[in-house]
Parts: C-alpha cells; structure tokens; sequence
C-alpha cells in the first residue's frame, strides 16, 4: 500500500489518502478513518482561505494540537495526511507525504483522477 512507508515512521499513529470527493483510498491506524473524513475538509477550508488572501494553492497544512501533531499534503485531487505522537518531529512525515503525492502525480500510477467539485463563490 502506499502509506506503509508513511505508517513505518517514528509517531505516526495514523494516515489516510482520500480522493478531493473525501472518499478514503487508504487509510491506516486507529484515527485514520477520522482524518480520511475530514482531509477533504481540511483542503477546501486551506483553499478558502488562500484565495480569500490571495496567497495561491494550498499544498501543504499542519498543526498542533495538546495531543498531537497532524500534517496533509494536497497534490491534484488528492489529499494526504498523517497524525503524529505530539513532540515527534514531523519532517521525516512531511517528506514522505510529498513523495508519495508526486507519485501520484505520475501518469499510470493506477489511481484514477477523481472530479474535483468547482470553488463556490463567496465561501
């Protein structure tokens, strides 16, 4: 699967891969149904925002929380994320997030690119 390297790493607790759609393509650990559910979320409210500032496309989230650590990656139509142990440092995820995306970036990867729904104005 795409996310054991992610899933191998030191205080990953858990990953997911979802379609723009939010629908889960991967999803690994405990929280990772949760985060697949909310990812889709995460990359329209990260979109919102940037456009709203006009600061360009989101390609990268993270932030801190008491309990942990969470970092996406949005390529495409895709959006990646991980759940890390709080205090873990999370460049090591973050770099194996941004691998994976550019593979799925690549021609032929075998996942389909799902539709990605139109901005709506005025959000």
């Amino acid at each position: 699967m795409r996310l054991d390297l992610l899933s191998n790493l030191t205080g990953v607790q858990s990953c997911a891969l979802v379609g723009h759609d939010g629908l889960p393509l991967e999803m690994q650990g405990e929280l990772g149904e949760v985060l697949a559910a909310e990812l889709a979320a995460m990359q329209l409210s990260g979109e919102r925002l940037s456009r709203k500032l006009g600061l360009g496309q989101v390609t990268r989230l993270a932030f801190t929380s008491d309990l942990a650590d969470v970092v996406a990656v949005f390529t495409g139509s895709f959006a990646l994320g991980a759940v890390l142990q709080r205090g873990t440092d999370t460049r090591a995820a973050q770099q194996t997030l941004a691998r994976v995306a550019l593979s799925l970036s690549k021609p032929g990867q075998g996942l389909p690119a799902p539709e990605r729904p139109a901005p709506q104005e005025g959000l």
